[in-house]
C-alpha cells in the first residue's frame, strides 16, 4: 500500500462526496486502518466489517452458510454477498467493497494467494451495480500477501468510484 493510493482514494471520495464501507477477511482490518490514517476520512469512511471466520460472514453480513459450504469462503459468490451485506447494513454508504481469499501458507496449491473483491454500489438509475474481480496475489509471505490485497481493494475502489 503506497501514501499515494490512499491518499488518492480519500481526495477521489471528497471530491465525489461518496461514502465507502468495507467487509474485510483477508485482509484483517487493514484497508480501514490505512485509510484512518488520512485526516478528515470520517466523513467518507464508514467503517469496516473484519469477518474472518466464516460463522461471522454468515451471522454479521447474511453471507449464504450453503454457498460456503458448497464453495468455501474463498469465493466470487462469497465476496459479493459479503460486499451486499455490509451495504446493506450501513445505509449511509454509497460503495462497499469486500476482500476474501487464501493467504497461506497452509492454502491449497490451486488456491494460494487467491482473492476475490467484491464491489456493491448504490446508484443514481439503477438501484445497485455489483462486480467481482478475482487475482491471484504475486508476492510471498502472509503479511506481504496481506498488504498486496489490500492495495488491491484500494485500487479496485479507486477505479470503481
Amino acid at each position: 500500500m503506497t501514501e499515494e493510493l490512499i491518499q488518492g482514494l480519500a481526495e477521489s471520495l471528497a471530491r465525489k462526496q461518496l461514502k465507502i464501507v468495507f467487509a474485510e477477511s483477508c485482509t484483517g482490518g487493514l484497508i480501514s486502518a490505512a485509510l484512518a490514517g488520512v485526516p478528515g476520512i470520517s466523513e467518507w469512511l464508514c467503517g469496516s466489517a473484519v469477518t474472518y471466520r466464516s460463522p461471522t460472514k454468515v451471522a454479521w453480513l447474511g453471507v449464504d452458510a450453503a454457498q460456503i459450504a458448497e464453495h468455501t469462503a474463498v469465493c466470487g459468490r462469497v465476496a459479493l454477498q459479503m460486499a451486499l451485506g455490509v451495504l446493506e447494513k450501513t445505509p449511509e454508504a454509497d460503495i462497499a467493497l469486500s476482500i476474501t481469499g487464501h493467504l497461506g501458507p497452509a492454502a491449497p496449491q490451486e488456491m494460494d494467494g487467491l482473492v476475490f473483491v467484491g464491489i456493491a454500489k448504490r446508484g443514481k438509475k439503477v438501484s445497485l451495480a455489483t462486480d467481482v474481480v478475482r487475482s491471484v496475489l504475486t508476492t510471498e509471505g502472509r503479511l506481504v500477501r496481506q498488504r498486496e490485497a489490500a492495495s488491491l481493494v484500494l485500487l479496485t475502489a479507486l477505479e470503481r468510484i
